[in-house]
């Protein structure tokens, strides 16, 4: 059993409530309830694991009030799956370090890729580039 592999219990153990729900049951954190984190170069890390998953230069103002991006960063262990759920079908977004739901996909976003990776901000913590 990797470090990343755990139990339910050890699971709510470790994440707040609302991050439990949305990373390790699939939920979705209201629209604008999140702070949308700050403006400076960095990057988007995995809040179960600490895998990267996106970069700052990739983040875009959606205005669907969930933090948006063009695309995962390069090198990122992101996952996709197909949902089913809610009556529709979409593309789900994971951490393929340890399975976290971050979000979904959808093909409405702007250059360059028409992509809008509209992820749950409690999913992630950012990280800011080190001065050099």
């Amino acid at each position: 059993m990797s470090e990343f592999e755990k139990t339910d219990q050890e699971w709510r153990e470790i994440l707040s409530d609302l991050t439990y729900k949305v990373t390790r049951k699939h939920g979705t954190e209201r629209a604008f309830s999140h702070d949308d984190f700050p403006k400076q170069a960095g990057s988007y890390a995995c809040v179960c694991c600490g895998a990267l998953l996106f970069s700052q230069t990739d983040k875009f103002d959606s205005g669907t009030g969930w933090p948006s991006f063009t695309r995962p960063a390069e090198g990122a262990n992101v996952g996709e799956s197909v949902d089913k759920s809610w009556f529709s079908t979409r593309t789900e977004v994971h951490c393929q370090t340890c399975a976290a739901h971050l979000g979904h996909v959808f093909p409405d976003g702007p250059a360059p890729t028409g992509l809008r990776y509209c992820m749950n901000g409690v999913a992630m913590t950012f990280h800011p580039d080190e001065k050099t």
